[in-house]
């Protein structure tokens, strides 16, 4: 009678085996479109299970519990917000939540943004406070990962779309933008750096002032031209963008008094490149850096269409000026 028993209890396990893989190579009718679900840090299977079974994506929590003990991955589920909208399988949901494939969500930088300006974006999105960004833009290990010993990682954030999920921390987000960054300083552009005599630091303070200066990408090597121009005869680069950022509480309002207020980044009062980049600029205008038009232009000045006209003495420059400025 007791090897009847056994025998039949062998039996039984290995129906119930049987039972649970057909059910979890079988699609299940989960609700249709986005089911979000979020599962906190160290919440126990049983009530993964019950909180999938709640939300519609199984039908049995009793079974997913018993799928998730004999695969032995009970306690391998990953935290994280996911979608499991669609039609999955229980062992396709398993899978999911043990690889820890969460719902992702795109945060694009677009080129010449700040640090501050990117930081009010990230908290625009929802993805965390304004704060905790610049916060980690200050961080002393990523700054140190740059080369910098002070300040922020502005010039150091590469424009691009990243992607970002509930629960990741501003800085592991920073963090990516700085390794994006850092990506973009091949050996090649390393060395037409220092074929100009420049640092990274100082190629990217140029970048930026040439991306705050023209949104048209054929225009970056000619601005660069005037900028390299004037540095190598010592004139000062007289950039409006950078006289902005040097200020405190810019109204949207240059005053040729702002002109005249002395700060480190007013390169009418001081000579040479700011001390660091004023906002992050993008590949065309670190290109343009490094690889500045043959011209003999050292002015420019807007046309009021998004062009500038380029000018190489001081004669023609104010004849552009009285042409598209003083006549507006």
């Amino acid at each position: 009678m007791a090897c009847l028993g056994l025998v039949a209890a062998g039996l039984l396990a290995a129906y119930g085996a049987w039972s649970v893989s057909r059910w979890a190579d079988r699609p299940l009718a989960t609700p249709a479109g986005e089911v979000v679900v979020w599962i906190a840090p160290g919440t126990p299977f049983r009530a993964v299970a019950a909180q999938l079974s709640a939300t519609g994506v199984v039908d049995s929590p009793r079974r997913l519990e018993g799928l998730a003990r004999w695969r032995g991955v009970a306690d391998r589920v990953r935290a994280g917000e996911y979608d499991l909208g669609g039609r999955h399988t229980p062992e396709e949901v398993l899978a999911l939540l043990v690889a820890g494939r969460v719902k992702q969500y795109p945060f694009t930088i677009p080129e010449g943004l700040t640090c501050r300006e990117i930081a009010s974006r990230f908290a625009a999105a929802g993805f965390g406070t304004a704060a905790d960004f610049l916060a980690a833009c200050r961080d002393p290990q990523l700054l140190a990962r740059t080369g910098l010993a002070a300040g922020t990682l502005e010039g150091y954030l590469f424009p691009e779309t990243y992607q970002w999920h509930r629960g990741m921390a501003a800085r592991a987000l920073v963090s990516r933008m700085v390794a994006a960054a850092e990506a973009v300083w091949t050996p090649e552009r390393q060395q037409a750096a220092a074929a100009l005599g420049l640092t990274i630091h100082q190629t990217l303070a140029l970048a930026s002032i040439i991306e705050k200066e023209t949104g048209q990408a054929g225009e970056r090597p000619l601005i660069s031209s005037v900028f390299h121009n004037r540095l190598q005869r010592g004139m000062h680069l007289q950039s409006d963008p950078t006289v902005i950022y040097g200020l405190a509480d810019f109204d949207g309002n240059l005053t040729r008094a702002h002109l005249e207020t002395d700060t480190p980044y007013n390169t009418y009062t001081r000579g040479g490149l700011p001390p660091g980049p004023i906002a992050n600029p993008g590949l065309s205008s670190i290109d343009a850096a490094l690889h500045p038009a043959e011209t003999p232009a050292l002015y420019f000045v807007s046309r009021n269409d998004g062009s500038h006209q380029f000018s190489a003495t001081a004669d023609e420059h104010n004849q552009a000026v009285n042409q598209y400025q003083r006549r507006h």
